[in-house]
């Protein structure tokens, strides 16, 4: 198991310019939030209550998932009409081209106080690393649940494999790991030889890239004993509009 390298979270807008990528530890990620990992830690018992995800052209029922869709302008957050959450071809060969509607993030998990505030933080981080210096874009954010699970064995964090987003930044934060070995994360260039490989192990860990400059994939899990999973927040910022979407005015429910 590869050890993290974190990033200073004094220097995570300057790491996204630079490298592509920011890896900030947990304690850094609450001062981020401006909450206490406790508050930070009242979401994750919402994992426990993810749909499963009927759409992997796998076949598998390894992975079970949320998902809502949101508008972020400086530090205000607006959830949107809930939508299917689709990528082009280009960016994910597996799913792509599909219109996959999942089951909303629960209310309950999106009034906790730790989600608008996490959210928004990262969101500003990715304007400062843009040189807007945390002005309002506004980004449009999809943010999905994901438990993967050894149900059948082998779990599969990324079944599409090294891939891009399609979207402006990308946050992958680390929920839990109980009763698994594998999970590792790779970065890689995406137009250059360099890569780094880790594992993310502690809960509220955060990798954000910069999805225009790197591709990244976790590797496959399996279980140490009778049943494992491995659970994410998965975050996504795009200038403009959401994918497959133009810009919409109907957005509902500010938070």
């Amino acid at each position: 198991m590869t050890t993290p390298l974190y990033t200073p979270l004094a220097d995570a807008s300057a790491a996204l310019r630079r490298d592509g990528y920011a890896l900030l530890q947990p304690g850094d990620v609450a001062a981020l939030a401006g909450v206490p990992l406790a508050t930070l830690n009242a979401l994750i018992p919402s994992w426990d209550a993810l749909a499963l995800d009927n759409y992997l052209k796998d076949g598998g029922r390894y992975r079970r998932r949320r998902h809502s869709c949101f508008v972020q302008e400086g530090a205000r957050l607006r959830q949107t009409a809930h939508r299917a959450h689709w990528q082009p071809l280009e960016y994910n060969a597996l799913h792509g081209g599909m219109h996959r509607l999942f089951e909303p993030v629960l209310p309950a998990t999106v009034a906790q106080p730790a989600w608008a505030a996490l959210i928004t933080a990262i969101g500003q981080l990715c304007s400062e690393a843009r040189d807007n210096h945390g002005k309002a874009e506004p980004w449009y954010v999809e943010a999905h649940q994901f438990r993967i699970d050894t149900t059948d064995g082998i779990g599969r964090p990324t079944p599409e494999g090294a891939h891009r987003d399609g979207v402006d930044f990308v946050a992958v934060l680390l929920i839990a790991r109980a009763g698994i070995k594998g999970g590792e994360t790779r970065v890689f260039e995406a137009d250059g030889p360099n890569g780094k490989r880790f594992t993310m192990t502690a809960p509220w860990t955060l990798l954000l890239l910069d999805d225009a400059t790197v591709i990244h994939e976790s590797t496959p899990i399996q279980p140490l004993g009778a049943h494992g999973h491995r659970d994410t927040l998965v975050l996504t910022w795009r200038a403009g509009a959401f994918q497959g979407q133009e810009t919409s005015t109907r957005v509902a429910n500010p938070i």
